[in-house]
């Protein structure tokens, strides 16, 4: 593990400026670049200190505030602990701001991460790696369909909603994402039912993308975030194996 150092980044988009935290080696050398796509409780310290771990596996990780229109993290205040079962009001509060972050949004706002890490001294020249977590697997696949020259792999854990009815849905991207890809579903996630796994790895299949699917037996929805109710270690731990293998493939 590399020394590490992070910061705050601010990041030109179409509609504004997103605010975004950066984590790299602290050695001065440009890292392949991983773009980190929050859960919906935003950008806060434990995401930032997911950023530094996989940073100082050798990566240059951005994380940027999605909700940026809103305002600069944290856009909604919340407990140190996350229990939505303790506070119901804490998804009544988060569920307008997830329904105003349009799939078209999200893709206009990844061209400007992109960019922004490809012009980084920071970032090796390339493409770039993705992982989403619950509402970032959906925008990691929205990425990765829209943006294919810049996308070598993409990663999503305790994804929810990935393969619905909806004419946007994400699983719709499939015939346009050239990365391989890694999903590790949730085995307690009624956002992601049986029936929605078999619906997405069919169309990864179908479209001939290089994928692998795995359901984690026994985990909840949000099970690699610390700060919440839904964690589980040893889930958490088999994401990070999962990743920093799919990485290495990659990179």
């Amino acid at each position: 593990m590399s020394d590490v150092q992070g910061n705050v980044v601010d990041i030109p988009t179409e509609d504004g400026v997103a605010d975004a935290y950066l984590a790299h080696p602290d050695d001065g050398r440009p890292r392949p670049g991983v773009l980190l796509y929050q859960d919906a409780y935003g950008l806060r310290p434990h995401l930032r200190s997911m950023a530094d771990r996989l940073a100082g596996a050798g990566y240059t990780v951005l994380v940027p505030n999605v909700f940026y229109r809103l305002g600069r993290a944290p856009v909604v205040d919340l407990p140190e602990f996350i229990d939505p079962a303790a506070d119901p009001t804490i998804w009544e509060r988060l569920g307008p701001i997830l329904a105003g972050l349009t799939p078209d949004l999200v893709k206009r706002d990844a061209g400007a991460y992109l960019h922004w890490l490809a012009d980084s001294p920071r970032t090796a020249d390339g493409p770039v790696a993705l992982t989403g977590y619950c509402m970032g697997a959906r925008l990691a696949l929205w990425t990765a369909g829209a943006h294919p020259d810049r996308v070598a792999a993409a990663a999503g854990f305790h994804g929810g909603q990935l393969a619905t009815d909806a004419p946007n849905s994400p699983h719709l991207e499939a015939p346009r994402i050239t990365a391989e890809l890694y999903f590790g579903h949730a085995d307690e996630d009624p956002s992601l039912p049986p029936e929605q796994m078999a619906r997405f790895e069919e169309a990864l299949s179908t479209a001939g993308v290089r994928h692998t699917c795995e359901v984690y037996t026994g985990a909840h929805h949000g099970y690699t975030q610390a700060d919440t109710s839904a964690y589980d270690r040893v889930a958490t731990e088999r994401h990070w194996a999962a990743l920093l293998d799919l990485l290495e493939r990659t990179f």
